[in-house]
C-alpha cells in the first residue's frame, strides 16, 4: 500500500512538473533516465548472485549459520562476510531483506549491512595510501566495534 502512494505521489508531481515547465521535466526525466541505466547492471549482476545464493542454500542453512539461534558465531561469520565484501548500499538493504526472509536474525543482518557499509578490508590499500595505514586500521576497527555494539542493541530489540 505504502508503495502505491510512493508511486501515486511522484506521477502526480510529474505532472505538475510537466505543466509547470516542459523542458525542465524532459531534462529531470533524462538525467533520471541515464542514472537508472548507470545503476541497472550493477543492480542486475548482485540480484542474479542473490538469487542463485538463495536458490541453492535452503532456509535451514541461513537458519543455523546466521539465524537469531546461531548467537556469536553467526554474528562473527555475517561480520566477516560484510567485511570483505564489496556491495552498493541500494543492494545491500534488500538483500538484508532477503536474508531475514529466509531465516537470518536481525542482529546479524544487522551486523552484515554495518560492516558491509562501514568496514572495507578490500579497500584498506586505497585507504592506506591516502590517509596512512595507522589511520586506515584504526577507521576500521572502530567501525567494527560499533557495527558490533549497535547490532547486539538492534537485535535485543527486535526479539
Amino acid at each position: 500500500m505504502f508503495s502505491i502512494i510512493l508511486y501515486s505521489a511522484a506521477i502526480i508531481w510529474l505532472i505538475i512538473s510537466f505543466y509547470k515547465d516542459r523542458s525542465r521535466a524532459e531534462r529531470a526525466l533524462k538525467k533520471a533516465w541515464r542514472s537508472f541505466e548507470n545503476i541497472l547492471p550493477s543492480m542486475l549482476s548482485i540480484l542474479l548472485i542473490v538469487g542463485l545464493i538463495l536458490s541453492v542454500v535452503d532456509e535451514g542453512v541461513i537458519s543455523e549459520m546466521i539465524g537469531e539461534s546461531s548467537g556469536v558465531r553467526g554474528m562473527v561469520i555475517a561480520a566477516a562476510i560484510g567485511c570483505i565484501t564489496l556491495i552498493p548500499g541500494y543492494v545491500a538493504l534488500p538483500l538484508a531483506a532477503s536474508l531475514i526472509q529466509a531465516g537470518a536474525g536481525y542482529a546479524q543482518a544487522a551486523v552484515f549491512i554495518s560492516t558491509l557499509m562501514m568496514v572495507g578490508l578490500a579497500t584498506i590499500p586505497l585507504e592506506s595510501r591516502y590517509f596512512g595505514r595507522r589511520i586506515a586500521f584504526k577507521r576500521n576497527f572502530l567501525s567494527l566495534i560499533t557495527a558490533v555494539i549497535t547490532s547486539v542493541i538492534l537485535g535485543r530489540l527486535m526479539r
